[in-house]
């Protein structure tokens, strides 16, 4: 998808943008106001007068717009595949493509800024534990295994999957981490299906 050029996104959205790249590279202590000003190129003012809340705001509804991206990537890779352990491969596949065309500087939004948090940010964790809950619930619609809490157990253990691919990932600046994983939890993806 090709980029628009700086003067033809509106501020506020810029800024959004900017600050979903910066916490993806380095979490929430990186996505200060004055780096997400630096990275949107709008105006030092223009912040607080779209985000009066300041940086807890201001991120809070990043996350928001990262959430609906990451839906529709998750829609996107699952809708590939009819079988559940060819959903799971593609799904870490598609994960491990991202990482590798990011060269392994950009993790997760919501992880990043989750290990970030200390106590006056109680928002933002809910924030992402509702972020969490979405991304569970877009996998969960993708299978049908025998009963629904099975179901969308199975995919909060691909969500836990995917947030650690990330760490080792970045770590070990490859996208094995997330093809390994896919490839096992494929396995009790096909397992599950045939009710074994």
């Amino acid at each position: 998808m090709k980029k628009a050029a700086a003067g033809t996104v509106p501020p506020r959205a810029r800024m959004i943008d900017a600050a979903i790249a910066l916490m993806r590279q380095s979490g929430l202590g990186g996505a200060g106001i004055n780096e997400v000003v630096r990275a949107s190129r709008a105006p030092k003012g223009s912040v607080y007068h779209f985000f009066p809340g300041g940086k807890e705001q201001l991120a809070g509804e990043a996350l928001g717009v990262y959430s609906q991206r990451v839906i529709a990537f998750l829609d996107e890779a699952l809708s590939r595949k009819r079988a559940p352990a060819e959903k799971v491969k593609a799904l870490f596949e598609a994960f491990a493509i991202r990482i590798e065309d990011g060269d392994f500087r950009q993790s997760c939004a919501a992880g990043a800024v989750c290990l970030d948090l200390g106590p006056d940010l109680d928002g933002l964790r809910e924030v992402i534990a509702e972020t969490f809950a979405e991304w569970t619930e877009s996998i969960a619609r993708h299978f049908e295994f025998r009963d629904r809490a099975r179901t969308k157990s199975f995919a909060r253990l691909l969500l836990t999957a995917i947030e650690g691919a990330y760490i080792r990932g970045r770590a070990e600046r490859s996208g094995r981490p997330f093809r390994e994983a896919g490839v096992w939890l494929a396995e009790l993806a096909a397992r599950e299906q045939a009710g074994r």
